[in-house]
């Protein structure tokens, strides 16, 4: 995932979607605009950013959060063939998760909500 504004501290960032892991709720391509949000805050279900936990580059993923585990969450592509999320590298510490994405912009006509998982497979 590639920051269009910066993750950094701000409470909003648009960032973009690279790679097949959330297709089809999210697409290669795609942006999501994304909320900064306290750990507290996170439900399952949620599509989170995340740094990835094994890149010491400070990668960022993009992920639906399954479960909380412990002192993190697991976190899941919805692509069930694409495995580099939490079956890969394993739970993400609460402080890695970063912001919640709100809204998936495909292009400038076409602002949605991210649908949940059980919308995408209907």
């Amino acid at each position: 995932m590639r920051s269009a504004t910066g993750p950094g501290t701000a409470r909003w960032s648009v960032l973009r979607v690279t790679g097949p892991s959330m297709a089809p709720a999210l697409r290669d391509g795609d942006f999501v605009l994304a909320r900064r949000i306290g750990p507290e805050r996170i439900r399952a279900g949620d599509v989170v950013v995340a740094r990835h936990p094994g890149r010491a580059d400070g990668l960022l993923v993009i992920k639906r959060a399954a479960r909380r585990v412990g002192a993190g969450w697991w976190l899941l592509g919805d692509n069930d063939f694409v495995t580099s999320d939490s079956r890969e590298f394993g739970a993400v510490p609460e402080a890695a998760v970063l912001a919640r994405a709100v809204l998936r912009l495909r292009d400038p006509c076409r602002i949605a909500r991210i649908p949940s998982k059980d919308q995408v497979l209907d």
